[in-house]
């Protein structure tokens, strides 16, 4: 067994199996497991998905949202043992692989189309 065996084994182990299939354009709320002092607590973050990343144990998300008129965007890793759950809210439909387009868009104008279709 070489090297790459061994930390492919290794990093099958942290995959989640229970993530939905999340597409960009999609709007999801993250839960987020926040360390306070001795106290944890789970602290959703809603957006939309404007990228998607590599794949396996690196994927990650990067999820914009809109807070007191600025805009916020965190990139997620996906099999992290932080994030506790991902909840689908809407299926976007776009047409393209990275919307950071929308960063130069303001108001009305960043909102996505709404995919409708049976797989939620």
């Amino acid at each position: 067994m070489n090297a790459q065996e061994i930390i492919r084994s290794l990093e099958a182990e942290q995959l989640k199996s229970d993530l939905p299939q999340i597409y960009v354009g999609d709007t999801v709320r993250v839960g987020v497991r926040i360390q306070e002092g001795n106290k944890e607590r789970t602290q959703p973050y809603e957006g939309v998905v404007i990228a998607m990343r590599n794949g396996g144990i690196n994927e990650t998300i990067t999820v914009r949202r809109i807070f007191q008129g600025v805009g916020v965007e965190r990139v997620f890793l996906l099999h992290s043992p932080r994030i506790e759950s991902i909840k689908i809210l809407r299926r976007g439909k776009v047409r393209r692989a990275k919307l950071y387009y929308l960063r130069d868009r303001v108001g009305k104008a960043t909102r996505v189309k709404q995919r409708f279709d049976r797989s939620m």
